[in-house]
């Protein structure tokens, strides 16, 4: 057995979470490989909603997905993923069944912009209230830039405090890595 990087790993846990025809919500698009590999685990019949505050990210996402024909399946929203609520179709709200964010600021942008812990914990509520049992939700926690001690002290600190008879929450990552290497929480809906 090999042991999965991190964001690997979530990428396990989004195949064993979702199937064809589900809801998906990926809070930070990113440069879109998230939202893209979301997109072909919820096959035509599904939809992902793919939240940045970043334009770069949203235009990246939207090139990526296109290249690969998936554009149809997905919903871009140019803000926070605090917004949640507000943005995505009551229809869908009710079915959402995994989502996903990797916290901290977008690869080759400006290092300024990041999530934030207040935004991040908003969504992450919101989502637990939303999302059927059976539902995950992953934060891949990249915590080594100005900002991301605070997040991460305040994400799990959140985590760590939700009640054990409605949730599972897993914390994977290697702990003999240098320079702050990400790691993963994995909060299951019971």
């Amino acid at each position: 057995m090999t042991l999965q990087r991190t964001l690997a790993y979530s990428h396990t846990l989004m195949e064993q979470t979702l199937k064809k025809g589900d809801i998906a919500v990926d809070g930070t698009c990113g440069n879109g490989h998230d939202t893209l590999f979301l997109a072909k685990l919820v096959g035509e019949e599904g939809h992902v909603h793919g939240f940045d505050i970043q334009l770069k990210a949203i235009q990246n996402t939207k090139n990526r997905l296109k290249a690969n024909a998936m554009e149809n399946r997905v919903s871009l929203y140019h803000e926070t993923h605090s917004y949640i609520n507000e943005s995505i179709p009551s229809d869908h709200q009710s079915n959402i069944k995994a989502a996903i964010f990797n916290l901290g600021y977008l690869p080759g942008s400006d290092k300024q912009v990041v999530t934030t812990p207040t935004e991040t914990i908003s969504s992450v509520k919101k989502l637990l209230t939303l999302m059927k049992k059976g539902g995950l939700v992953v934060l891949v926690v990249y915590h080594g830039h100005p900002g991301g001690d605070e997040e991460r002290d305040a994400v799990m600190k959140f985590v760590t405090s939700l009640d054990q008879n409605a949730f599972n929450v897993l914390q994977y990552g290697f702990i003999n890595q240098k320079n702050n290497p990400p790691f993963l929480l994995a909060i299951e809906k019971q």
